[in-house]
């Protein structure tokens, strides 16, 4: 497998992360504001421009109102 930012896991996050989002009923910027980040900081990971580690996602999680492992059961389904 590449290493690429593109590969077929990546977008199946991303996708997920929108889908994730939008159930919460935030936009990007209202999730920025929570995450204390700029808007740029959630179209980046969104679009695959930049990739999370654990903590971020984590973060991202908690200010969505998701569990980490809810949304890891929801990644490995998708």
């Amino acid at each position: 497998m590449g290493k690429t930012i593109y590969s077929a896991g990546q977008v199946k996050l991303q996708k997920l992360l929108i889908q994730t989002r939008e159930k919460a009923g935030l936009t990007q910027t209202a999730l920025a504001g929570k995450l204390k980040r700029p808007q740029s900081f959630v179209s980046k990971y969104e679009t695959g421009e930049r990739r999370l580690d654990l903590v971020e996602l984590a973060e991202i999680c908690k200010a969505m109102e998701v569990s980490l492992v809810d949304f890891v059961k929801k990644f490995e389904r998708a």
